[in-house]
This record gives C-alpha cells, sequence and structure tokens, in this order.
C-alpha cells in the first residue's frame, strides 16, 4: 500500500508539473487581494473616474483602495432646499465598504465599523465640488487614517478611522454611483433613502499619496477626458 501511494504522488507531481501547476499556493485570505497574490487587474494606474448611472460595478473593475491612502471628488449640482443621498459607495453593510454620501445638506464619509466624518455645515445650492481624503496610516494591512473633508477646495471637516478592510469587502455588491441597490453601507439607511436628490456630472477615485489640488477644474476635467479619445 506505501508503495502504491508513492507511485500515485509521483503521478500527480508529473502532472503537476506538465500543467504548471506547481509551485502549489498555499496562502488563504491573501489570495482575495490580486496585488499580493499576482494576479492581472482590470483596473489600472492611479486614476479612475465614474459617472451617474454606473452601478455594481465589481470589485475587481474598480482601483483598489484598501490599505492605502486615497482621494475621492464628486462635481455636483445641489438643489434648492439639503442635499440628500449617495454620491458614490463601494460594497455594502453585509461585507463591509465606504462611501461619500450627503446627509441633511453635509458630506460624510462611512467606512468600515461604521466609522463616520461629517462635514461642519451644509452645503448650499448650487453646483460644487466635494471632496474626501483618506491618509493610510504607513505600511502593512487593516491600518486606520486620518479623513479630511472638502467643499470647493475649503476644508470643512476631518476625522479619523481606526481601521480598515485589508483584503475584500464584497463578492456580490459592487461601487455606484448616486444611489445603493444592495445592502446599505450605513446601517439602518434604506435603499431609497441613499438615491442623491441633486445631479452628479462625475466622481474621480485616485489612489497614493495625495497631490493637495483639492479642487479639479471642471474644464480641465473634462478636456483630460477627451484627450484620451
Amino acid at each position: 500500500m506505501p508503495d502504491k501511494l508513492k507511485e500515485l504522488q509521483d503521478l500527480w507531481l508529473a502532472e503537476a508539473r506538465k500543467y504548471l501547476v506547481l509551485p502549489l499556493d498555499d496562502r488563504g485570505v491573501e489570495r482575495f487581494s490580486a496585488e499580493l497574490a499576482g494576479r492581472p487587474t482590470i483596473a489600472k494606474g492611479r486614476r479612475q473616474v465614474f459617472y451617474p448611472g454606473m452601478k455594481r460595478i465589481s470589485e475587481m473593475s474598480v482601483l483598489d483602495i484598501k490599505n492605502k491612502s486615497f482621494q475621492v471628488t464628486a462635481q455636483i449640482r445641489v438643489p434648492d432646499g439639503a442635499a440628500q443621498g449617495t454620491l458614490v459607495a463601494q460594497g455594502g453593510g453585509a461585507g463591509g465598504g465606504w462611501g461619500l454620501f450627503m446627509h441633511e445638506g453635509a458630506a460624510r464619509l462611512f467606512g468600515i465599523n461604521v466609522f463616520v466624518t461629517d462635514a461642519e455645515k451644509p452645503l448650499p445650492a448650487g453646483e460644487h465640488q466635494v471632496r474626501a481624503e483618506f491618509a493610510y496610516e504607513g505600511e502593512g494591512f487593516a491600518k486606520g487614517g486620518d479623513v479630511t473633508l472638502y467643499y470647493d477646495g475649503e476644508q470643512v471637516g476631518e476625522g479619523k478611522v481606526a481601521v480598515t478592510q485589508p483584503m475584500v469587502f464584497s463578492a456580490t455588491e459592487g461601487l455606484e454611483i448616486g444611489r445603493e441597490l444592495g445592502t446599505t453601507v450605513f446601517p439602518g439607511a434604506s435603499v431609497e433613502s441613499t438615491l442623491f436628490n441633486g445631479e452628479i456630472d462625475w466622481v474621480e477615485l485616485t489612489i497614493g499619496e495625495d497631490d493637495h489640488s483639492h479642487l479639479i477644474d471642471p474644464e480641465d476635467h473634462v478636456q483630460l477626458l477627451m484627450s484620451k479619445q
């Protein structure tokens, strides 16, 4: 019996070499990360732009913001009265996620374990740019960091996230612009309440260290996009 086992083991190794199975990857949760596992990614670079109506965008199709600093900027039009609803959200309440929202007219950023950073004042009606910056606390997985909120380049809020999601948000809930369709990032919020009551021109996501621009010129933004057509 031991001889037969050795024969089968040798046969398995021979077939594994033949079909390029080796070396075996015995890592666990690290394999959820394409960056760590060495898999190719769909979303490349350091900058990605989204538009109204985009929904259910898979996590593999979005820049990976985990374990690093990132910035999200939204060019929006606020109606008369208080702005309300989701500008951008990724993941959900079931598996974890983050989002940039307007609540009672003011911006807020949510993250894992429901860390909330609120703007100090509401945003008046008209065309504005809302920006959130997350500064990651150095090397390693699942670290926290500092959050800063801006209206039209002016700082309006700051806060701190103690811990972040290290590997994956959700296999079923993606990134959405202007509303959420699955479980909501903020616990207890209804799907209906996430529908943004204003207009969104675009949402830009960037990763890496902040360039401290704080304000993206909308005309330059359009020209940049046109130059890539």
